[in-house]
């Protein structure tokens, strides 16, 4: 591995954190479902790509383990605050969402 390698592994990290201290502490008024409706990822995809990463380097992280790391907290406790149950057009517009993003 160069210096440079590490220099943008350090970077790319940072941006990470700095990624999960946005979506987790400071908008958590922005509901899972609307990331996915959006993005096509929320703060679950992120965790579960946290989880893989981490398996992939031989790391074994439980399902609750990678959200925790990456909610800061119990998803449980995170969602009790946080998590609205979702709208009828929320449902509707994630529905839509994913049919444009299936297999044609």
């Amino acid at each position: 591995m160069t210096g440079q390698d590490f220099e943008n592994i350090q970077i790319e990290a940072a941006v990470f954190r700095r990624l999960v201290e946005h979506l987790m502490r400071e908008r958590t008024d922005v509901q899972n479902i609307d990331l996915m409706i959006a993005a096509g990822f929320c703060r679950n995809c992120l965790a579960d790509w946290y989880r893989e990463a981490a398996e992939q380097r031989g790391i074994a992280l439980t399902k609750e383990e990678a959200r925790e790391a990456v909610y800061g907290e119990p998803f449980r406790d995170w969602k009790d605050k946080h998590q609205r149950e979702a709208t009828p057009e929320q449902l509707a517009a994630f529905d839509a969402a994913q049919r444009k993003e299936a297999p044609r």
